[in-house]
């Protein structure tokens, strides 16, 4: 009997369904047009054919190419001090000079004895000529004249050791004594650095190994001179790739004709690796979704999302190696509102091109 009922119920409402659809049909409503789609205005650009090139960032602190601090070899009073802190000096200029005047004595002892004993042993050597010496006299009269001798070459490098010069041309650093102030053995004076050219250390990636030479030029910069650029060139290459960081340490010289780099500044540098004509596109009209980019491309009156894969970028603009054509129109505004297949409209807007609102290509 419940089975009765419950076969019962089922058909009424189905018999009242199917009346429904009969009267929706029957009155026309189901003929009504779909609402379309709104139409999304759009700014466009077409690819370029443009010079790019693949460039290694990296960053390093700058040392001079000579570096040395001026230490006194002999203990003394400075009786003159021939250079001002930051003063640029010449090779083999005389920087330092202490009291001399005990070497000067001690040199002209040597010098007389040296003579005396050159006088002993000529006369001996006149004597031997007739027998009237041995020889070993004589060969003790020449010992004596080359230990004379040696005796005042130790006297003139000990008056030498007075003097400091320059062994290279450089800048001196400062100095905390002045003339007349008692130096010893060992204490340093100075420093003297090599400053132009600057060295630079740096490394680049071993997957660059192939691309990189000696000679090649590149772009340094640092926050203490953000406006200027300092041109250099890659003067060496090391000889093995770090096993930890996968990079080839290299050495740059860097231009510093005019001063203003100082060792132990930390510097920024672009090595401009090769170049090459490739399509570049501007950076707003690419969108990032996790490891993957996108550009719309407007094809009769439609967005079309195509997959692009990207190179170098450079400012305002990306390089793009596969995913669009020369002569495709790629959407540059409101591509973020976008799905493939919505109508778009081409409008010509050209404050749009330079929107700082439109989405930035990121994460390559």
């Amino acid at each position: 009997m419940a089975k009765q009922w419950i076969t019962a119920i089922v058909i009424v409402f189905l018999a009242i369904g199917g009346a429904g659809a009969f009267w929706y049909w029957s009155t026309g409503a189901g003929d009504k047009p779909v609402r379309e789609k709104r139409v999304s205005n759009v700014n466009v650009v077409q690819p370029q054919m443009r010079t790019v090139r693949d460039v290694v960032a990296a960053v390093g602190t700058l040392r001079a190419r000579n570096a040395v601090a001026l230490i006194s070899e002999v203990s003394g009073r400075i009786v003159a001090l021939n250079f001002e802190p930051g003063d640029p000096v010449a090779k083999d200029q005389l920087l330092v000079r202490l009291d001399d005047r005990q070497a000067r004595a001690d040199l002209q002892v040597a010098e007389a004895q040296y003579a005396d004993a050159r006088r002993q042993y000529d006369r001996a050597r006149s004597l031997q000529s007739n027998n009237s010496i041995s020889q070993s006299q004589v060969d003790a009269l020449r010992t004596a004249l080359e230990v004379a001798d040696a005796q005042r070459q130790a006297a003139r490098t000990r008056l030498d050791n007075h003097r400091i010069h320059a062994p290279f041309a450089g800048v001196v650093g400062l100095v905390d004594i002045s003339v007349g102030a008692y130096i010893t053995l060992g204490e340093s004076i100075t420093t003297l650095d090599a400053v132009d050219p600057m060295e630079l250390t740096f490394s680049v990636p071993e997957r660059y190994l192939g691309q990189i030479s000696q000679g090649q030029t590149l772009t340094a910069r640092t926050a203490a001179f953000p406006d200027l650029a300092f041109q250099g060139t890659l003067a060496e290459l090391g000889t093995r790739i770090d096993s930890l960081s996968r990079a080839l340490p290299v050495k740059a010289l860097i231009d510093n004709r005019e001063g203003k780099l100082r060792p132990g500044q930390f510097i920024s540098v672009n090595l401009t690796l090769r170049q090459r004509q490739a399509l570049v596109i501007p950076e707003q009209a690419v969108l990032v979704r996790g490891t993957k980019a996108f550009v719309f491309v407007a094809v009769d009156g439609e967005a079309r999302r195509m997959e692009v894969s990207l190179g170098v970028r450079e400012p305002g603009q990306v390089e793009v190696r596969t995913g669009v054509a020369l002569d495709d129109a790629v959407v540059i505004t409101g591509q973020d509102r976008l799905s493939s297949g919505d109508r778009v409209a081409i409008v010509d807007d050209a404050d749009a091109l330079i929107s700082s609102g439109a989405p930035t290509a990121q994460g390559w």
